[in-house]
């Protein structure tokens, strides 16, 4: 499909399962003449992409990285400026952790109409996923989302963790590299070494793994089970549930 003057809609992907993403988001890829995709998204929803589409992958990874972020805006400046139809494919929902606004505020700044559509957060799916609820009657009133992570890729020393101690459950993304430093951090301004802790690799899909341990003990817990990036971690009671109901749920993945 091509405009007149080109668009760029920023697409939220979901957390990993490609029936995940939104009808909407299906269809753009479906119409899109480039597609600029991160490198967590599910190969199996390019295979949507419409014969002839470009496809563009700007891929980073904790250490190494493909596009850089004034590259990703160029392209999608560039593209659009030709005309075209551009889909940036994100991970999750553009606007969380991802970096999203800054390329609407770069499109904008180049008079490139930009339209955002929102995705499944991983921050909430992928506990679901594995069971647990970020929030829960009588147990966690509250969450919080964040980061263990600068764009450096170094522990984020900028948090107030004295502040995040008293947060019911708190969802980590982008964290296991320092979930070390991040934990230590944590434990230090006061939250308690016993709370339940939960670490969900590749979550809601097949290759979905969990690792339960308290707070302390979590660190080795993870080492222990190899689990990788991309992870997902839970810090509060509610991440006890998972050990009532994950089993299951791996088994309907795998299935």
């Amino acid at each position: 499909m091509r405009t007149a003057g080109g668009i760029v809609y920023l697409v939220g992907a979901g957390p990993g399962d490609p029936e995940l993403i939104t009808v909407r988001g299906a269809t753009l890829l479906s119409e899109a003449d480039v597609i600029l995709h991160d490198r967590l998204i599910s190969p199996e929803l390019l295979t949507g992409a419409r014969d002839g589409a470009e496809l563009i992958n700007a891929g980073k990874r904790c250490g190494r990285f493909g596009l850089s972020q004034d590259r990703i805006n160029a392209l999608l400046i560039e593209h659009a400026s030709r005309g075209r139809c551009v889909v940036r494919l994100k991970g999750g929902d553009p606007f969380v952790l991802g970096r999203g606004y800054e390329e609407l505020c770069a499109c904008r700044d180049a008079g490139i109409d930009c339209v955002v559509v929102p995705g499944v957060s991983s921050a909430i799916a992928v506990p679901a996923m594995a069971g647990i609820p970020v929030t829960l009657r009588g147990v966690a009133r509250s969450f919080a989302v964040l980061t263990a992570t600068t764009a450096a890729g170094e522990t984020e020393r900028g948090h107030d963790f004295g502040a995040l101690a008293a947060i019911d459950t708190l969802i980590v993304l982008m964290g296991h590299s320092n979930l070390p430093d991040f934990i230590e951090a944590l434990m230090a301004a006061g939250r308690s070494s016993t709370t339940p802790t939960a670490c969900i690799e590749q979550g809601t899909t097949a290759q979905q793994r969990v690792t339960v341990a308290t707070l302390s003990e979590i660190v080795e817990a993870v080492r222990r089970d190899g689990l990788s990036a991309p992870m997902t971690t839970v810090i509060g009671d509610v991440a006890a549930e998972a050990t009532r109901s994950v089993v299951a749920i791996q088994e309907a993945l795998a299935g």
